[in-house]
């Protein structure tokens, strides 16, 4: 297993769990960049059903990219659509769309980061998930969930980043005798593994390579900060000063990854899954006896 990957209590090694809910609950009005890409991408993705999903659930809409939503709403718009957030209120806002009905409401996660069972009370045949599970401190937990919103032959669509993103943002710190940038994230046949512990068949995990490239170390650090923030266990405790800041700055321009342009680029491994929930398996109405049971059973009539 990827040393990224859940153990048997399904936090991820390495992630700070309080950091990661403080970043789940952000509010923020806009989306990524790149995830608004990835999610253009994903949308290509929706040509694999053969038959139009008739209802589908946004999972963290605005992270996941509002573009991208009105492009899956294009894409299918006779499908019903639900959404769900942590800042939900920003959410049906940002979307116009009515919230997944829940067990809990995102002012009950502030005071305990502790995820509580969803409410399934009205699955989809669709749910969409872009760019967020990679900061998602229990995963198991949250494709279990995903998996109970999912009817019987329903599909999930996925996205995060993979295991080599950010390599040269990675490289920087080493070189500088930092810890690390971020915390590690999980390989795709980790998350292959996941979904189908969660209940799921017929994974299909795939992956690609982006690259972007900045003109600055403040241009690269902007848009990082949009995408996420550094959720690894053993990264410095307290609040960095601006004499840090600049330090990274310096550092990036220094010794970053640059192209033929002599432009800084970084890297980014966007991993793809998707799967199905399963249908039911029916009974098929037979009782299997041990054959030594039933002789057993012969031998006392006969007595």
């Amino acid at each position: 297993m990827n040393p990224a990957s859940p153990d048997t209590t399904d936090r991820v090694p390495g992630l700070d769990l309080r950091a990661a809910a403080r970043w789940l609950r952000l509010p923020r009005a806009h989306s990524p960049w790149l995830h608004e890409e990835v999610a253009s991408r994903m949308v290509e993705r929706l040509q694999w059903f053969r038959e139009a999903p008739t209802s589908w659930l946004h999972w963290e809409p605005v992270l996941g990219g509002l573009q991208g939503h009105a492009r899956v709403r294009a894409a299918l718009p006779a499908a019903a659509c639900q959404v769900w957030s942590h800042d939900l209120a920003q959410a049906l806002k940002a979307t116009r769309e009515p919230a997944a009905r829940s067990s809990w409401t995102p002012w009950r996660r502030a005071r305990d980061v502790t995820p509580e069972p969803a409410d399934a009370g009205h699955p989809v045949s669709l749910l969409w998930a872009n760019m967020g599970l990679h900061t998602e401190p229990s995963p198991q937990a949250l494709l279990a969930r995903w998996h109970a919103h999912l009817v019987p032959g329903g599909f999930l669509l996925m996205s995060c980043l993979g295991p080599d993103s950010l390599a040269e943002l990675r490289a920087v710190y080493a070189r500088l005798g930092w810890p690390a940038a971020t915390h590690a994230f999980t390989d795709l046949h980790d998350w292959g593994d996941m979904l189908v512990h969660a209940g799921f068949a017929e994974p299909v995990m795939d992956m690609e390579r982006l690259t972007l490239t900045y003109g600055s170390a403040q241009a690269m650090l902007d848009d990082l900060r949009q995408m996420g923030r550094n959720l690894a266990s053993d990264r410095f405790p307290a609040l960095r000063g601006r004499a840090w800041r600049q330090a990274l700055i310096e550092g990036i321009e220094r010794h970053g990854a640059r192209d033929a342009e002599g432009r800084l680029r970084l890297g980014f491994e966007i991993v793809y899954g998707h799967a199905v929930k399963a249908e039911p398996r029916a009974r098929s109405g037979r009782t299997s006896v041990p054959l030594d049971d039933v002789r057993e059973q012969l031998r006392r009539r006969r007595g």
